[in-house]
């Protein structure tokens, strides 16, 4: 399928950002995963960062997330001159232990960053609990958790903006790309200015704003859509391998 779908792009002269695939691509993404509005980016990272931004943090404001995650989660923070404050991980799913989050709150906490480990969904009940507690904004990584689901809900409808990539070792490949995903429509509009470095909807080359170059092309979006249409048998396949390690791995403490 990743074949004919691009040679339809090719076919039809559409393959940089500018095409209807990205657009199809990211209406059945957001169907999947439950949500209203989704914007495809150029890989993981730049999700992140759009995310982040999308949020109008401020220097100084304070930022929680764990000690154990990639640097793409705490570049943005330190970007724009705010504070992370770092959570120990769970020695058993790597994930954040969300019982250390509350102590770390201070009158400057702004946002938690939420990264789902290796295929193991963090806690999110209790995370969310404390986030509406103390009026904070959740971004959820769930780069790694494409298709899961905690307590019956997608990974990926948690935050007030999610993200996911779709780098060669995630549930779904188109080599390098990410999305982000949220139900908030200011949130995806400035997600997909800050994408398209700002350009103005009247005025093309009047910028109001400091954006990007994190577009995600035509190409991508004809190969994710072909994944896509795969994942649950992606998502099979790993469990199988996960098992048979764990199934060898036993005897070892």
């Amino acid at each position: 399928n990743e074949k004919k779908y691009l040679q339809k792009a090719i076919k039809e002269g559409f393959i940089s950002s500018t095409g209807p695939l990205v657009e199809k691509f990211e209406k059945k993404f957001a169907k999947r995963v439950k949500r209203k509005f989704a914007i495809s980016v150029s890989n993981g990272t730049a999700a992140l960062q759009l995310a982040f931004e999308s949020l109008n943090i401020k220097k100084k404001a304070e930022v929680i997330l764990p000690s154990f995650t990639i640097i793409s989660c705490i570049l943005p923070v330190i970007r724009c001159g705010a504070v992370p404050i770092l959570v120990d991980s769970d020695p058993i799913s790597w994930n954040m232990d969300v019982n250390q989050i509350e102590k770390k709150i201070t009158s400057k906490t702004k946002a938690i960053i939420a990264p789902h480990i290796y295929g193991l969904p963090i806690d999110m009940d209790p995370l969310l609990k404390i986030a509406k507690k103390y009026n904070l904004r959740v971004i959820e990584d769930a780069a790694e958790v494409l298709g899961l689901k905690y307590k019956n809900k997608d990974c990926g409808s948690f935050g007030d903006v999610s993200t996911f990539s779709f780098y060669a070792n995630k549930h779904i490949t188109t080599g390098e790309g990410g999305m982000i995903v949220t139900d908030n429509k200011k949130i995806a509009e400035k997600c997909r200015s800050l994408r398209n470095i700002c350009f103005n909807k009247e005025r093309r080359f009047l910028h109001h704003d400091l954006g990007w170059n994190y577009r995600f092309t035509n190409l991508q979006s004809a190969v994710g859509l072909a994944q896509l249409e795969k994942l649950n048998f992606f998502i099979r396949k790993k469990r199988k391998i996960g098992n048979f390690y764990n199934k060898e791995l036993s005897e070892i403490n």
